[in-house]
């Protein structure tokens, strides 16, 4: 549980920061030892951490990290105003070279805002950001930094937005499964919307489109079988609609919206199929979610006698 005295502590830090010139040689190791004192460490040292560590590459000499805390932490510091993308080939690069016991964290950092990398679960993108001046409210996201390791929170981990994503749209199958709906009518359809969930967030539909269509069914001002269905009827057809409401739905002609058989979604399933709306498919992973989808309808779809796993063939083509 985070005290008073370690938000105190935290807003400390920042404030003895932001006085620092941002020198890359002359104070890096000092705001080194001063972030491991506010989040409960006595200094970098004894939290078992290395300032300067060697790192040796065959036939490329040695290179020298900036702080290395096994097994948790790689952290390579850059002057104040430094373009943080820039180095983050150098970063992976030590990374490659610490074995055993990889850091699971990589931190780039220039005084002024931390990039947290994850690479065993997000290779090119931070999971994380975190400007100096927001450390005391958003400190969840170097989390393990605290002597007792706690688990972080991050606000671009793909692998959960991806997670959360499929886990909402496969009990919408389940459900609709569970209480006697054809399991094939069923998967086309929940595909379908996992299509247009997509498609909104990457402009292959109008902006916003999919996701206001469920809020409306959720509000009870229509039904998921007149709606929802209207959408994929359009998006399979190769004769634009002149007006209406899919007056700007271009045609889908990926095979998976040849066949269109909508389903009245009941307000339980209506609710779970807006909250995978609200997540922000631009950042789901097209691989990871098939096989976290597969994995959850596969759970439900044994317990019935004589049930075959659904395929995401026709999603893993479209996309």
């Amino acid at each position: 549980m985070l005290t008073n005295e370690t938000v105190e502590s935290l807003r400390g830090f920042v404030d003895y920061s932001r006085s620092l010139e941002g020198d890359e040689k002359g104070e890096a190791q000092v705001f080194c030892d001063r972030l491991f004192r506010a989040f409960g460490h006595e200094g970098y040292k004894e939290a078992g951490a290395t300032l300067e560590y060697r790192v040796r590459k065959k036939g490329k000499g040695t290179k020298f990290a900036d702080l290395l805390w096994r097994p948790r932490l790689l952290l390579e510091m850059k002057k104040r105003g430094e373009k943080l993308e820039r180095h983050y080939s150098q970063a992976f690069d030590y990374w490659l070279q610490l074995v055993p016991q990889r850091p699971r964290y990589v931190v780039l950092c220039n005084f002024d805002e931390f990039w947290v990398y994850d690479f065993d679960t997000q290779l090119e993108d931070p999971v994380d950001k975190v400007a100096l001046v927001d450390l005391p409210d958003r400190y969840a996201a170097l989390n393990f930094l605290f002597p007792d390791d706690r688990e972080p929170q991050f606000g671009n981990n793909r692998v959960a937005v991806t997670r959360a994503a499929a886990d909402k749209v496969a009990r919408v199958f389940n459900s609709t499964v569970a209480r006697g709906e054809d399991r094939g009518v069923a998967q086309r359809f929940v595909l379908q919307c996992v299509v247009a969930l997509f498609s909104e967030d990457f402009g292959l539909l109008p902006s916003g489109l999919f996701t206001a269509l469920v809020d409306e069914c959720r509000q009870g001002r229509a039904s998921t079988y007149d709606l929802i269905g209207g959408l994929f009827r359009q998006m399979g057809s190769s004769r634009t609609a002149r007006g209406g409401r899919f007056r700007n739905v271009e045609y889908f002609n990926g095979g998976i919206f040849e066949e269109t058989e909508p389903i009245e979604l009941n307000p339980d399933e209506v609710a779970l199929l807006a909250e995978a709306a609200s997540e922000n498919w631009g950042k789901v992973q097209p691989q990871i979610f098939g096989t976290l989808f597969q994995s959850s309808m596969d759970e439900a779809v044994l317990e019935l006698p004589g049930s075959q796993a659904p395929s995401l063939a026709p999603v893993c083509g479209f996309l």
